[in-house]
């Protein structure tokens, strides 16, 4: 083909007519942005919210019970106690050749009753001296004591529970301290006077009983007592 030629002589490129944009699809558009949107919401609450805890079912498997001892009671509980305290129990540890020092320790939030009283079942047939015809009645109780100490699972809690990096982790720690609280409970009760006034409602409690079976001259004693 021949060129064609400008009024100088020289040659003249052709040029290409320009090509129209083919059209964007508004549709294709607008579910890309609901996309990244979307997306990003997702993402945002994800960082926000945590992954909720994975549900936990607690099975408890029946097993066959045994009974070991069987023992006959007479006990008059006549006071209660109430009683709450914090152990702190810790296990010192030397690890390294003993260049370190290392501790496992537990802070339990303890709390449990304690109940006094008198065994009846100690009574021997010279404490009870009964004269019908004047309707007098001596009695000679057994001295005070204290007939049980529990601690109250429902309110009691292990509080904080700190393991060093290096010390041994004792599986025993919660157990000890639940004994050490359970002794310490009967104790504390013991210094609050849980035994006097043990005492104090036991005679109460039995001078009651008797005067209601008739007997006018009643005299009720514990074993401590001046005769």
């Amino acid at each position: 083909m021949n060129e064609p030629f400008s009024a100088s002589g020289s040659s003249v490129a052709q040029v290409a007519p320009p090509q129209t944009p083919r059209p964007t699809s508004r549709v294709g558009t607008g579910f890309l942005v609901l996309f990244c949107l979307g997306t990003g919401a997702l993402v945002s609450r994800c960082m926000r919210d945590p992954a909720p805890p994975p549900a936990v079912v607690q099975v408890v498997r029946p097993t066959p019970d045994v009974i070991t001892a069987i023992r006959d009671l007479a006990r008059l509980e006549t006071t209660s106690y109430h009683v709450e305290r914090v152990v702190d129990l810790r296990d010192q540890q030397q690890v390294l050749m003993g260049m370190v020092n290392a501790q496992d320790a537990i802070l339990l939030v303890a709390a449990g009753d304690v109940v006094a009283g008198v065994d009846l079942a100690k009574l021997r047939p010279e404490d009870v001296v009964v004269d019908a015809e004047r309707r007098r009645v001596r009695i000679t109780l057994p001295v005070p004591e204290i007939l049980s100490s529990r601690l109250d699972n429902d309110r009691t809690f292990v509080y904080e529970r700190n393991t060093d990096t290096l010390a041994r982790r004792s599986e025993t720690l919660e157990t000890r301290a639940r004994q050490e609280a359970e002794r310490t409970l009967r104790q504390a009760a013991i210094e609050g006077g849980v035994l006097a006034r043990a005492d104090a409602n036991a005679r109460a409690s039995v001078s009651t009983l008797l005067r209601g079976l008739g007997y006018q001259d009643v005299q009720v004693r514990v074993v401590t007592d001046e005769r």
